[in-house]
């Protein structure tokens, strides 16, 4: 047995079922180990879109996606897709080949140090310089990637190495269960009287509160007490959109209805918050509210972000406590009004079925007309993040996948793959721009070969969308921006896919129920107008003028 043999052996009683990667010379080794193992290999078109399938496949699973590259351009391919893991706290683990290490002192063809560039946007990495340390450093690699708070690691595998006998003796480290620490009861007795006093208490969702148990207590506490929900982007489905509580999510670069329950609670509760995600700033404008901080971590510092507790350990563990401390405490709805703008705002971008002028709110719509509720929207960075966002219910954790810590376009074609690979049965669309399209298009080929299911929905404006909206708003004109595309339609059916360019709402939708009755894997391409951004600032705006007590 090899070291990359061992190696394998490791991924294996850690669970892995897909590797994500390109081949290379300088990983030779551990691909041939892979040949007779229980793992699948994927060979995919390029090393980011693997990543970002290992990615996606963390996020949806809460075990590490793992990714393969070679040494050198390989190992660079990764880092977006990496360091958006790391950001989004999504578990993977990248491994990468590299050079024989008596070459490594030197410069050398291909050499570059991979573990200085993996520092930085990792949460650990190393290299494996022995047969003996191979097990250990692959547990701790999982062990690091899957640990509240999730995120990427990395390990070097250099070609001498991976080539090294190793004893038969060496074996896997079993994969036990880590089971996370109950909150300090001081702490959680110090908020009972904070959220006794309070009149307008907030529940923030974030990232952290998608995890099943916590989704589960924060509905309970929202519903037995009457305390609204606004989740960030990555926080949606923590409480179900179609509850009374909830308020949608926060996050969009300005003033939306969502954020006047934010200026106007006194107590903000923030679960699972990730402030790479949206800025408190953004948030916590106005004095007078006291925040509580309950996370896996204590709180980053910041000067709009002191919270008068920190509350740290097992998320669930900490809101049951809570709730049952309340003793059957009821608030006011006090924000009931807020709810209604939110949702009329939301029904008013909807379009008939006759309407064959697309925008990206009434695309949304229609999709989550036609997806049952435990189905799966991912979305790729763009002016249609913001509405997907915003307009786009979510009933269950996991249920909408945004990226929005590093927040990398090209994500939404291979997390795509991944979903499916996930779970077969489950309904997933993808909607990305063409911005976003254009960055991963080679992955279409990867998934025709997997045999992948799905929807891809390319929104096509010819534009950076959400730059040129964002220019807009910041200086009144836009640079830049503008674009040319191929037929997106045509392109497509080259990799034998069926495509469509829908001509109505009503064509819209029946071409979206046939795909997901048929399990088919299908190409929407649809020509939008971008008007709405502005009609939907226009809205907003005039509406923050004319409430200056808001």
């Amino acid at each position: 047995m090899n070291v990359a043999q061992l190696m394998i052996k490791c991924l294996e009683v850690e669970g892995v079922k897909y590797i994500f990667g390109v081949p290379g010379e300088e990983n030779e080794d551990f691909l041939f180990a892979l040949e007779d193992s229980t793992i699948s290999f994927v060979p995919v078109r390029h090393e980011q879109g693997g990543a970002f399938m290992a990615d996606v496949w963390g996020r949806l699973t809460g075990k590490a996606g793992v990714c393969l590259a070679t040494l050198g351009p390989g190992a660079t391919n990764l880092m977006t897709a990496v360091a958006d893991a790391q950001l989004d706290k999504a578990p993977l683990v990248a491994i990468t080949g590299q050079g024989s290490s008596e070459r490594l002192h030197h410069e050398s063809h291909q050499v570059i140090d991979i573990i200085k560039m993996m520092e930085p946007i990792t949460k650990w990495n190393g290299s494996i310089n022995s047969g003996e340390v191979v097990s250990e450093m692959v547990h701790k690699a999982f062990k690091m990637a899957q640990m509240e708070k999730p995120g990427a690691t990395h390990l070097e595998l250099p070609e001498n190495i991976a080539a090294l006998e190793v004893s038969d003796q060496e074996e896997p480290i079993i994969n036990n269960k880590i089971y996370r620490a109950v909150p300090d009861q001081q702490a959680i007795a110090k908020v009972i009287p904070i959220l006794k006093s309070a009149k307008r208490p907030l529940i923030l969702a974030g990232n952290g509160a998608i995890r099943t148990r916590a989704s589960k207590a924060i509905t309970s506490l929202s519903t037995q007490r009457n305390i609204p929900v606004a989740s960030t982007f990555m926080g949606k489905g923590a409480l179900s959109d179609d509850l009374d509580q909830s308020l949608g999510a926060v996050g969009l670069g300005f003033e939306d209805y969502v954020i006047e329950a934010f200026y106007k609670a006194d107590v903000v509760l923030c679960i699972g918050y990730d402030v790479a995600e949206y800025a408190p700033s953004s948030w916590n404008k106005k004095k007078g509210k006291k925040i509580i901080h309950i996370d896996f971590d204590p709180a980053e510092v910041y000067k709009s972000y002191i919270p008068e507790v920190e509350v740290i350990g097992d998320l669930a563990s900490a809101i049951e406590t809570i709730d049952k401390a309340l003793n059957n405490a009821v608030y006011p709805s006090w924000y009931d009004d807020i709810r209604h703008r939110i949702l009329q705002s939301i029904t008013s971008f909807t379009s008939e079925n006759h309407v064959s002028t697309f925008n990206a709110p009434n695309v949304i719509s229609s999709v989550r007309e036609v997806l049952p509720s435990n189905s799966l929207l991912i979305s790729d960075v763009g002016s249609h993040k913001m509405w997907i966002a915003r307009n786009y219910p979510t009933h269950i954790p996991n249920g909408c996948i945004i990226s929005n810590g590093l927040a990398s376009m090209g994500i939404a074609l291979p997390g795509l793959i991944a979903a499916d690979l996930v779970d077969k049965d489950r309904p997933v669309v993808a909607i990305m721009g063409d911005g976003g399209a254009m960055m991963n298009i080679q992955e279409l080929e990867t998934a025709v070969r997997l045999g992948i299911k799905g929807v891809y929905i390319i929104l096509n404006d010819n534009n950076y969308g959400l730059i040129e909206w964002k220019q807009e708003m910041n200086e009144g004109k836009s640079f830049g921006t503008k674009l040319g595309n191929p037929n997106f339609k045509a392109l497509a059916e080259s990799f034998n896919i069926e495509a469509h360019i829908p001509s109505d709402i009503k064509n819209l939708k029946e071409l979206l129920k046939d795909a997901l009755t048929h399990k088919k894997l299908m190409v929407l391409e649809i020509p939008i107008e971008a008007k709405v951004n502005d009609q939907l600032i226009n809205t907003l705006s005039e509406y923050f003028k004319n409430n200056t007590d808001v």
